[in-house]
């Protein structure tokens, strides 16, 4: 026991403790906020090697995908990109058929000529960030309205996103940081041909489905490949035969020595959206109005959507990225208000406000600037009902049934309509545009299930929302329907162009003002969306105030704080964090090590389940323990692992790298006891689930056979 206590005291000395590491920092400021630190834990970069604009650095190997929903990192000089399995679901499915079921069996290209492309697919590359702050709030006063404040500041941004473009081909965009108190300008490359190059079967990118995700622990092998090509010029192009695989400035090199508790991790990527800063109003009204309408809609979608897909493999297929869509953060949002709940966030939130409100009251200077923050946050928290309607509206109406939004669509054609003879040329343009949409839309598209949508999901819509809320066809629905929602959907459904391929396609050919005018689906669109606009336009009205609030709370919370290092949320830029490989202890007896094996992947098969079935070639390697140079020192295969970086949504698919900046793993969840994380973090129990880069590639070279891919890569033992 003296020995274990011994052993225990030397590895909190040495390591410090199992604790999460809080922060998504700027990589443009790392040298000024986090590299001694980050050197200390163990990390052997200097800033420079992290982010440079005058040489090659990590940050030219790590991309936004699609703008930022996911990240991906870069493997080769031929422009080889690994992602998460499920940031590539889109794609996957897209490309399958089931004569072709990707989803089901997997997708290897063995030779450049096999990759396939994806129209709209994006990757995007930082090129510089610039604090312009100075600049931006040059002229903002104090005492100008919110309303003034906005447009100064818009008419500067506009300005400075313009000179800082010149004739370049890159982007420019200034963002918002610390609820408007600071400001950044990103310059970055978007390439527009990015080919899916390979990803393993459902079983092994998806095992555990629904049932595991955000959950620890975990033995998925969650990850696909992609590959950016570019122009021969080396720039940005749309897909063309002629184009060639991009050479990156930088890519990743791989490293084959595992990871152990106590190791040194860092992860790069493009998190979507943290509102750490949120006030405890904001947490209440987080718990009892976003999550909970999210959660209410979704369990009803899910259940119909998922009665669909029982039905046949082209319904699984046809609905697999929809379905995994909407299941994804219906769970965070229960695990979100669990984890809040448990871990009394509000009684936390409570406490820092009090204690703000006694340091602004000290002072008459204070008082002045920062005595209005809390009381016009609690006054536009007062009144939810339109901010709860707005959020119904848009889960129950907007992205619940599709024919809606997809109908809505129609409204250019109906406006150029009302002048045939005048628009004529237009017109044909404007259809033909439309015609080309409808060979994908339909694919994916089940009529009857939409059907069944619309009914289930304007009935919780009306349940949960005031009549003055309504959009017409809900008042039309109780008193000429007398409340059957049933009916109504079936004769929409009889009585629109817009859930049928083939009488769409027709109206199209011959587009008449007569034809929009009697269907049901496209004016119930038009009155759906303009009641969205009249919703949004009376929450907008009470947002200058909350905004507002937000801002001088921040502002004041910095100034209280001064020796404190504040980090901004996320908002889709990139960002570092750092930590440590560590366990975790989840309740009382129970710890969770830090990484799983192949043998917790044969533990949990159920053959013939939907989420953890394992492919037959698969279960036969393992039993084989044909694992190679991807085997750990312990001779197993290990599949997953654990540390305390700090990460949300957009993360999925970010480099986990170590302390010599190789690539080790692949971030893709975090876990269900700290689902609190993006309003507030957990230090003890937050934690990063990341799939084993040689899990990663021991699928693609043993499973999949795809050994063209490994050669590519530069393998370090």
């Amino acid at each position: 026991m003296r020995k274990l206590n011994l052993i225990l005291l030397l590895t909190v000395f040495l390591f410090g403790s199992a604790v999460a590491d809080e922060g998504m920092w700027l990589p443009s400021l790392i040298y000024k906020l986090n590299i001694k630190t980050m050197q200390e834990m163990g990390c052997k970069l200097n800033a420079d090697d992290i982010y440079s604009i005058n040489h090659s650095s990590l940050k030219d190997a790590v991309v936004a995908l699609d703008h930022g929903s996911c990240t991906a990192e870069l493997v080769s000089k031929d422009g080889l990109l690994l992602t998460n399995h499920h940031c590539g679901f889109g794609e996957i499915q897209q490309h399958s058929s089931v004569e072709h079921d990707y989803l089901k069996d997997g997708f290897w290209a063995m030779s450049r000529d096999e990759e396939l492309p994806n129209p709209g697919k994006t990757a995007t590359f930082l090129i510089s960030v610039e604090d312009v702050t100075n600049k931006v709030l040059a002229d903002v006063t104090d005492n100008m309205n919110e309303a003034d404040r906005d447009k100064k500041i818009e008419d500067v941004i506009s300005e400075l996103e313009k000179d800082a473009k010149g004739d370049s081909n890159y982007d420019v965009s200034i963002h918002s940081f610390f609820n408007s108190n600071k400001y950044y300008l990103f310059v970055t490359e978007t390439f527009r041909d990015v080919r899916l190059v390979g990803a393993p079967p459902q079983g092994l990118g998806k095992f555990g489905g629904d049932t595991d995700n955000w959950m620890w622990p975990r033995q998925t092998c969650d990850f696909s490949m992609f590959r950016i090509y570019c122009g021969p010029d080396g720039k940005p192009a749309d897909y063309s035969k002629d184009n060639i695989p991009y050479q990156p400035k930088h890519f990743l090199p791989i490293s084959l020595k595992g990871e152990d508790t106590g190791d040194f991790a860092m992860v790069m990527g493009y998190p979507g959206s943290t509102n750490r800063y949120k006030t405890s109003y904001g947490i209440n009204y987080t718990m009892k109005v976003s999550n909970t309408a999210r959660i209410n809609v979704r369990k009803k979608k899910l259940e119909i959507i998922a009665d669909y897909m029982a039905s046949s493999q082209k319904a699984k297929i046809q609905y697999a990225s929809k379905h995994a869509r909407s299941s994804n953060y219906y769970k965070n949002s229960i695990g979100q208000n669990q984890a809040l709940t448990k871990l009394k966030v509000i009684d936390q939130k409570k406490a820092l406000e009090d204690k703000f409100t006694n340091w602004v009251n000290a002072n008459a200077a204070r008082k002045t600037k920062y005595g209005e923050a809390l009381p016009l946050i609690e006054k536009a928290y007062s009144d939810v009902s339109t901010s709860q309607a707005l959020e119904y509206m848009i889960e129950a109406i907007v992205r619940g049934p599709e024919i809606f939004y997809f109908a809505y669509h129609a409204k250019p054609l109906q406006e150029l309509l009302k002048n045939p003879e005048e628009n004529k040329d237009k017109i044909a343009r404007v259809a033909e545009g439309f015609q080309k949409r409808l060979a994908n839309y339909f694919k994916d598209y089940d009529a009857a299930t939409d059907q069944k949508l619309v009914a289930a999901l304007l009935k919780i819509y009306a349940e949960k929302n005031a009549p003055e809320f309504y959009p017409d066809l809900l008042v039309e629905i109780q008193k000429k329907y007398k409340g059957n929602y049933e009916k109504y959907a079936e004769k929409l459904f009889k009585n629109t162009v817009f859930g049928n391929k083939d009488a769409l396609a027709a109206f199209l050919k011959n587009p008449s003002a007569k034809t929009l005018k009697k269907d049901m689906a496209f004016n119930a669109a038009l009155d759906v969306f303009s009641k969205l606009r009249e919703i949004s336009q009376k929450q907008k009205e009470g947002n200058d105030e909350l905004v507002k609030g937000r801002r001088l709370f921040v502002a004041g919370l910095m100034e209280m704080q001064p020796g404190k290092v504040f980090y901004p949320d996320a908002n889709s830029t990139m960002r570092l964090t750092y930590g440590r490989v560590a366990d975790y202890d989840p309740r009382d007896g129970v710890t969770y090590k830090h990484f799983t094996t192949t043998t917790g992947y044969l533990e949990k098969e159920i053959p013939g389940d939907y989420e953890f079935d394992v492919p037959t070639r698969m279960k036969k390697l393992v039993l084989n323990k044909d694992f190679g140079q991807y085997a750990d020192t312990d001779g197993k295969l290990h599949t997953c692992f654990i540390t305390t970086n700090d990460i949300t949504g957009g993360n999925s698919g970010s480099p986990v790298l170590n302390d010599k900046g190789e690539l080790i793993g692949i971030a893709f969840d975090g876990n269900w006891e700290a689902m609190s994380g993006d309003l507030a973090f957990e230090p003890r129990l937050q934690r990063c689930i990341n799939v084993d880069i040689r899990f990663v590639l021991w699928v693609i070279d043993k499973y999949a056979g795809a050994k063209n891919l490994v050669d590519e890569m530069e393998i370090r033992k």
